[in-house]
């Protein structure tokens, strides 16, 4: 028997020792060349799961979590699944919708959340006072935790002039923020409306890049033109992209023939592409300023990007927003979408137009946002790299890589006094009461007057719209109203000069007060060359900037 034993010892250690020493091989195998074995590990593990786990999993729901899991790890918001059901109801977000009843909101569902991606410019939730990055959480009444975005598009569509009722959830406002909105039919116009400024500089924006864009453009500079147009301001702020054969297009309008606009750059050749300039430029020469800021991103930044650095137009603003990455979609087995980021985008000097994500995260930051003169939200800059690389323009400037266009000058817009702000955030929390009572009183106000740009609201009617908001149990607080009153008047008139003169009429009377407009037209009215308007910046740089809270 003891002879037994010394035999059976070492045969166990031995068999031990070749578990082990296999456990441990398995460990050191190179995991690309044990792709197999993995597969077949990561198919136990869901089988497993499938039939032993405590509670009931559906399959479906197991390789669901799975792929999201995947799609998480590579860090990048741009990178999605997206089932085949709510795939129709992103369509026109390439433009192959040119019309619809709604109420103006790209959405999308992200952690958890149906959010807003973008309020449609000339919608009715951006006139409303909805903005992206807001969570919708309810729809009449309803919590959305459990809906998905083409449920949510759903209950958000009806019949034009019919109201829907939303609850927003915003950063840094803790209660869910009530808005009444009525659907419309949504007009996706690249350009709402052109204009001369004064010494013959026209003014130019450009809110979209949809299939029409291109077109609406040179129609917009032919009546500039028309006008006697010697120089151009083209605003690109808010605008969020769209199609980039659209975004080519229209700097195709600027371009000499042949030289490059954008590339793109990724792992396989097939990713790798140019777009070069066709058409040739209308009007050479003619000194233009682009003003770009935060919300402008996407097509808007590769045509910023290709006018910077072939030198043809000067940028004004703050830094845009930074989405220079390029997206696949793949259709999957049971109509499924897969769109995957392939590729990154580089203007004519070779800088990428992406912007590091850890930035993006630190630039929207609540305590990186002030608040502007009608309570938007405006990104800080945020202090400059030293290790940023830098670019050389074809006419050798210098520009600033490290993602996103930086503007030739920096002008931030003007910001409320933190004051000011704070009454202005608690007027927030009522967004949904403040916006219906802005625009009813405005309604009321223009049925029976005459109203032109550079109208005041007269102090008895402000002080009558006032004692509206603080009526009744549902009233806002005196010393709120009393603080944010020149804000309110603000609100007010521009929402009179919207119904009396549409977005032109709006525009031209908030012009007095819009610092980056107010720049280029100042730097446009002392040159008469694109030569010399870069010579002018001189005498820019340096110069003070106005300071936060400057203007209550």
């Amino acid at each position: 028997m003891r002879q037994s034993r010394n035999i059976l010892a070492p045969i166990m250690v031995l068999g031990i020792a070749l578990v082990t020493g296999g456990w441990f091989l398995q460990q050191g195998m190179d995991r690309d060349e044990s792709l197999y074995a993995q597969v077949r590990v990561f198919q136990e593990v869901m089988d497993h799961v499938s039939r032993g786990f405590v509670n009931q999993v559906e399959d479906s729901d197991l390789y669901d979590s799975a792929i999201e899991g995947v799609l998480e790890s590579l860090g990048d918001p741009h990178t999605s699944l997206i089932d085949a059901e709510t795939w129709e109801s992103f369509r026109f977000r390439s433009g192959a919708d040119a019309e619809y009843g709604g109420v103006g909101l790209e959405i999308l569902r992200r952690e958890g959340a149906i959010t807003v991606m973008t309020p449609l410019p000339g919608g009715p939730s951006l006139r409303a006072g909805i903005r992206t990055g807001d969570v919708i959480a309810e729809v009449d009444g309803e919590s959305t935790a459990d809906w998905d975005t083409d449920v949510t598009a759903d209950r958000l569509r009806g019949r034009p002039g019919t109201a829907v009722e939303i609850g927003i959830r915003r950063p840094g406002v803790e209660t869910v923020i009530p808005f009444a909105i009525h659907r419309a039919v949504i007009e996706l116009l690249s350009v709402p409306f052109s204009v001369m400024l004064q010494d013959g500089i026209g003014y130019l924006p450009l809110q979209v890049f949809s299939q029409t864009s291109t077109k609406e453009v040179r129609e917009a500079l032919a009546s500039l033109d028309a006008q006697g147009m010697t120089s151009l301001v083209l605003d690109l702020r808010g605008n969020p992209g769209g199609l980039l054969d659209e975004g080519a297009g229209v700097a195709d309008l600027f371009l000499e023939p042949g030289v490059s606009i954008v590339e793109t750059k990724g792992r396989t050749p097939e990713q790798n592409q140019a777009f070069v300039s066709r058409a040739g430029q209308l009007y050479p020469d003619l000194p233009i300023v682009v003003l770009l800021d935060g919300g402008s991103a996407s097509a808007s930044e590769i045509l910023a990007g290709a006018l910077q650095d072939h030198d043809r137009a000067l940028v004004v603003g703050a830094q845009s927003y930074g989405k220079g990455s390029v997206q696949t979609l793949y259709r999957l087995t049971g109509g499924d979408i897969l769109r995957l980021t392939t590729a990154k985008w580089y203007t004519p000097s070779g800088r990428t137009i992406q912007k590091d994500y850890a930035a993006q995260s630190a630039a929207s930051d609540l305590r990186n946002v002030a608040v502007g003169l009608m309570g938007e939200p405006i990104v800080r800059p945020i202090p400059s790299d030293p290790d940023v690389p830098t670019f050389s323009s074809m006419g050798g400037r210098t520009l600033m890589g490290g993602g996103g266009i930086t503007p030739d000058v920096e002008v931030m817009p003007d910001t409320l006094s933190a004051s000011v702000r704070q009454a202005v955030l608690a007027l927030g929390a009522r967004g949904g009461m403040v916006s219906t009572a802005v625009f009813d009183f405005a309604v009321r106000f223009v049925q029976d007057r005459e109203v032109e740009v550079g109208f005041s609201l007269p102090s008895e009617q402000l002080d009558r719209f006032l004692d509206e908001l603080g009526a009744g149990g549902e009233g806002i607080e005196a010393s709120v109203l009393r603080e944010s009153r020149c804000f309110l008047q603000r609100r007010v008139e521009r929402e009179i000069m919207n119904q009396a003169g549409g977005d032109e009429g709006r525009f031209m009377h908030e012009v007095a007060w819009d610092l980056p407009v107010r720049e280029a037209m100042r730097l446009l009215a002392r040159v008469d060359s694109q030569a010399g308007l870069f010579a002018e910046i001189d005498q820019v740089v340096g110069a003070e900037p106005v300071e936060e809270g400057a203007s209550r």
